[in-house]
C-alpha cells in the first residue's frame, strides 16, 4: 500500500484504474435487468463462496494495513524523531518495513485468490456457453452474426468475471479504504478533513465530463473496429478474396477500409489527450490539497496546535482519498456493467434448443435401417423460437410467420433401398434430407428410424446411424487426417488410406508432400471441388453409417470430377439406406423409388421408367434436365477436371 503523496506509482495505478471505471458508458444504467438476476449470479458463484469469502477478507486486510501507515508515520516524527526516542523510531521503523512485508504477502495471496475466482469462472463460463451453443438447432446459427456470439464467448464472459475480481475488489476495497481515511482524518483533523474533501468537486466535474467523452469515442471505436474486423473477414477468406478480384474494386475497397481506420486512429489521439487531462486533473487536485494541508498544517504545526507527524499524515491519508473516492461515486455503472454482462450471457444460455433429448430417450439399433416418414407437416421456425435481436445486431426480430414448407408428406424406405428425390428449386427436397438427421423437429406427423421416432430417439445414436454429404461440404482449416478424424476419431492410418481408396482419392492424396498431414486450406479451397467432396466420402466411409443422405452431392462438379464421385458414393451407398437429392439422371435412374416434390408435396413416386410412362411432372423434368446429360453423357466423361482454387494438386 502507498504510504503517501510521495508514492507517485500507487497514486497513478489507482488513477488509471479509475479512469478505466470512468469511460464506461453510463447508458448502461438504463438497462432494465431482469428480476432475480442477482439471485441466479450468487448461484452461479456458489462453487466459490469459500475463495470469495477469503477474497472479501483478504481486502478489507489490505485495505486496513494501508491505512495503519500514516500513524506510524505520524508516531515516528511525533513520539521518536521530536522527542529523540531512537529506540522507539527504530520499533516503529521494522513494524513499517514488517507492515510492507505483510502486505506483499496478502497482495500475492488476493492476486492469487482472485485469478482462482476470475479463471474458474470464465472457464465455467465459456464451458456452459460453448456447450449449449453446440446444442442450438441449424435455424440458430442460420440467423445468428458468428462475430456477435464469439462477443458472448469473450467480452461478455470477461466482463461477467469482472463483477467478482475487478469490481467486488474494488467497491469493497474503497468503501472500506475511504471509511478507515476519513474516520482517521477526521480524528486528526475535522477542519483540514473538511477543506480537503470541499476539493473533490475540482477533480470530480471534468472527470465525469471526460469520462462521457471517453465513453463515446470507445463506444465508437469498438463499433468501427467491429465493422473492420468484419470487413477483413469477409475479404480475407478465399471466397471473399475472388469476389473482390473478379467483381471489385480494390482502389476503393483501401479507401473506405483507410477512411474507418483513420478514425479509429484519431479517436486515439483524442482519447490519449483526453487520459491526460483526466490524469492531470487527479494530479492537480491532489497537488492543491497537500499545499492546502502543508499551508495550513504547517502553519498550526508552527503554533502548537497540531503536530508535525499529524500533518504528514494528513498529507499520507490525501493519497488515499480522491481517487477511491471518486470511484463510489461511479459505483452504480461498474457494478451495472457487470450486472449486464452477466445478463447478456445468461440471455443466451436461457435461449432453448428446440432439438433436445428426452430424458427417456432409446437408442436407435445399429444395422440395416428403415426410414418412415408419416403424414409430416413442416414450417421453419420463427425467429423469436431460435434468436436473439442482439446476435442479430438488429432492434427487434423478424415479427413474419414463417409458411409452411412440408404438406402431409408420407413414404418409405426399405433397408438398402435408394429414394431420390427429385422437383423443382423449393420443392421441399432439402428439408425432407434435414429433418432425417433431426437437424428440425416436424411439426405434424412424425419420422421413424427403425419403428423409433427421431424425437425419442438419443441425439448420439441418431447421428451414430446417419451420415450426410452436402453440395458444399465442409472441411476445417486443419489436415486431410483431422477432418476425416472427425468421424472418427480413433481410426488408425490404415482405416483411413481404407477409406480413401474407397472414395477414389488415395493415389491424389499419397501424391502431396505431406500427405495425409496435408493441410487443407479454409473450408478446403486448396482442393478442387471433387476432391473436396471425395474426402467429405472417406470421412463418411469412416463413419460408417446405416443410413446415408446425398443433398446434390455432386450438383456442382464437372463431368471428370462427378464420374470419381459417382463411383466414390457406389461404396458408400453399398448396402445402406439412402435418401439422395438428384442432380443426375446416373443417381436417378438406379434409385428404387423415386419421389418428386412440387410445393411442399409428393406428387409423383415410382422408378424412374414407370415415371417416364405416367408422363406428369417427372416426365417434363427428365426432358427439361435430365435428357441432354443422357445425350452427352460419352463427351461429358472426358471432359476436363477444374479446380475450384490453386490447390494441393
Amino acid at each position: 500500500m502507498t504510504m503517501g503523496m510521495g508514492h507517485g506509482g500507487g497514486r497513478g495505478a489507482a488513477g488509471w484504474g479509475l479512469m478505466r471505471s470512468m469511460r464506461r458508458d453510463e447508458d448502461v444504467t438504463r438497462y432494465k435487468l431482469p428480476k432475480g438476476l442477482f439471485g441466479r449470479i450468487m448461484t452461479f458463484a456458489r462453487p466459490y463462496r469459500r475463495l470469495l469469502l477469503s477474497f472479501l477478507l483478504l481486502i478489507t486486510a489490505d485495505a486496513v494495513l494501508g491505512a495503519a501507515n500514516p500513524l506510524i508515520l505520524r508516531a515516528i516524527i511525533d513520539q521518536g524523531i521530536l522527542k529523540h526516542r531512537t529506540g522507539l523510531i527504530e520499533v516503529l521503523a521494522l513494524v513499517v518495513a514488517g507492515l510492507a512485508v505483510l502486505d506483499a504477502v496478502l497482495s500475492l495471496f488476493q492476486r492469487y485468490v482472485s485469478a482462482r475466482i476470475g479463471e474458474g469462472l470464465i472457464f465455467d463460463l465459456r464451458a456452459r456457453l460453448f456447450g449449449h451453443v453446440q446444442q442450438m438447432p441449424i435455424a440458430f446459427f442460420a440467423r445468428t452474426q458468428t462475430g456477435a456470439l464469439v462477443t458472448r464467448l469473450n467480452n461478455d464472459v470477461l466482463g461477467a468475471q469482472q463483477a467478482f475480481t475487478d469490481t467486488m475488489s474494488s467497491v469493497v476495497g474503497n468503501f472500506i479504504g475511504v471509511t478507515v481515511t476519513l474516520t482517521a482524518m477526521f480524528i486528526l483533523s475535522w477542519q483540514i478533513t473538511l477543506v480537503a474533501l470541499l476539493l473533490l468537486p475540482v477533480f470530480v466535474v471534468p472527470a465525469r465530463w471526460v469520462g462521457r467523452r471517453l465513453a463515446s469515442l470507445t463506444r465508437e471505436s469498438y463499433g468501427l473496429n467491429a465493422v473492420m474486423n468484419t470487413t477483413m473477414t469477409e475479404r480475407f477468406n478465399v471466397a471473399g478474396a475472388l469476389l473482390v478480384k473478379l467483381f471489385g474494386n480494390p482502389d476503393d475497397e483501401r479507401a473506405v477500409f483507410e477512411q474507418r481506420a483513420a478514425r479509429v486512429r484519431d479517436i486515439g489521439i483524442t482519447q490519449a489527450m483526453y487520459t491526460r487531462v483526466f490524469m492531470a486533473a487527479l494530479l492537480l487536485t491532489a497537488s492543491l490539497a497537500t499545499a492546502i494541508v502543508y499551508g495550513w498544517g504547517g502553519v498550526l504545526a508552527v503554533h502548537g496546535s497540531l503536530g508535525v507527524g499529524t500533518v504528514v499524515a494528513l498529507t499520507a491519508y490525501l493519497g488515499r482519498l480522491y481517487a477511491p473516492l471518486t470511484a463510489l461515486s461511479n459505483v452504480q455503472v461498474d457494478v451495472m456493467t457487470a450486472l449486464v454482462s452477466f445478463d447478456r450471457v445468461f440471455e443466451v444460455l436461457d435461449l432453448p434448443s428446440m432439438i433436445a433429448e428426452k430424458p427417456d430417450a432409446v437408442t436407435v439399433p445399429r444395422g440395416p435401417a428403415t426410414i418412415e416418414f408419416e403424414h409430416v407437416q413442416f414450417r421453419y421456425p420463427r425467429a423469436e423460437e431460435v434468436s436473439l435481436a442482439s446476435l442479430e445486431s438488429v432492434a427487434i426480430l423478424e415479427q413474419a410467420p414463417s409458411n409452411q414448407v412440408l404438406f402431409d408428406v408420407s413414404f418409405r424406405a426399405e433397408p438398402g433401398q435408394l429414394i431420390a428425390l427429385v422437383g423443382p428449386s423449393g420443392a421441399g427436397k432439402t428439408t425432407i434430407s434435414n429433418l432425417v438427421p433431426r437437424l428440425y423437429d416436424v411439426n405434424e406427423g412424425a419420422i421413424r428410424i427403425d419403428g423409433i421416432d427421431v424425437r425419442d430417439a438419443t441425439l448420439a445414436s441418431l447421428h451414430a446411424a446417419i451420415g450426410v454429404v452436402t453440395q458444399d461440404s465442409h472441411l476445417f482449416h486443419e489436415s486431410i487426417r483431422s477432418n476425416l478424424r472427425y468421424a472418427k476419431p480413433d481410426a488408425t492410418d490404415d482405416d483411413l488410406l481404407g477409406a480413401l481408396d474407397a472414395a477414389q482419392i488415395l493415389p491424389l492424396v499419397q501424391s502431396l508432400p505431406d500427405g495425409l498431414d496435408t493441410l487443407v486450406g479454409d473450408r478446403g479451397y486448396r482442393l478442387s471441388g471433387g476432391e473436396k467432396q471425395r474426402i467429405a466420402i472417406a470421412r463418411l466411409l469412416l463413419k460408417a453409417p446405416d443410413i446415408v443422405v446425398l443433398d446434390e452431392a455432386t450438383a456442382h462438379l464437372d463431368s471428370e470430377s462427378e464420374v470419381a464421385v459417382q463411383m466414390a458414393l457406389a461404396t458408400a451407398l453399398s448396402g445402406r439406406t439412402s435418401l439422395v437429392i438428384a442432380h443426375r439422371l446416373s443417381t436417378v435412374r438406379q434409385a428404387d423409388m423415386i419421389l418428386v416434390l412440387a410445393e411442399g408435396r409428393i406428387v409423383e413416386r415410382g422408378t424412374h421408367a414407370e415415371l417416364l410412362e405416367a408422363e406428369g411432372l417427372y416426365a417434363e423434368l427428365y426432358h427439361t434436365q435430365f435428357a441432354q446429360q443422357d445425350v452427352d453423357a460419352s463427351a461429358a466423361m472426358s471432359a476436363p477436371d477444374e479446380s475450384a482454387a490453386s490447390g494441393a494438386t
